[in-house]
């Protein structure tokens, strides 16, 4: 069973940067995509960014493209997303997820999620 913990959210003004980790149960990248998702109130879940198995490849969104970098420590299982030049659009539960395919940006198959933090982002 993969356990997924996030933390590093808070509150924060425009242009700022916050950076979230999400800590691994065990040494999990060699068997799992990771990939970083958020939810803002009212809407859907939807992809931020994704790191693939090999950790040769990373995506973004178009939203957070230039602004957001996803990186990973494999000594410490944890996964990074380092958000700068923040927004008030980008006022959002954010989670992480592990997928055992190599990599992908479909939600529907990530099978481990964390509990989630919530970062806001005020004007």
């Amino acid at each position: 069973q993969v356990q997924l913990v996030e933390s590093g959210g808070g509150l924060v003004q425009a242009g700022g940067s916050l950076r979230l980790s999400c800590a691994a149960s065990g040494h999990i990248f060699s068997s799992y995509a990771m990939g970083w998702f958020r939810q803002a109130p009212g809407k859907e879940r939807e992809f931020v960014a994704a790191f693939s198995r090999s950790g040769g490849r990373t995506v973004y969104a178009d939203s957070v493209k230039g602004r957001f970098f996803i990186s990973r420590d494999n000594a410490k299982n944890t996964v990074y997303l380092q958000m700068n030049s923040l927004k008030p659009e980008d006022t959002a539960v954010y989670y992480c997820a592990a997928t055992p395919t190599g990599f992908e940006l479909d939600i529907r198959k990530y099978d481990y999620w964390g509990q989630g933090t919530q970062v806001t982002v005020s004007s």
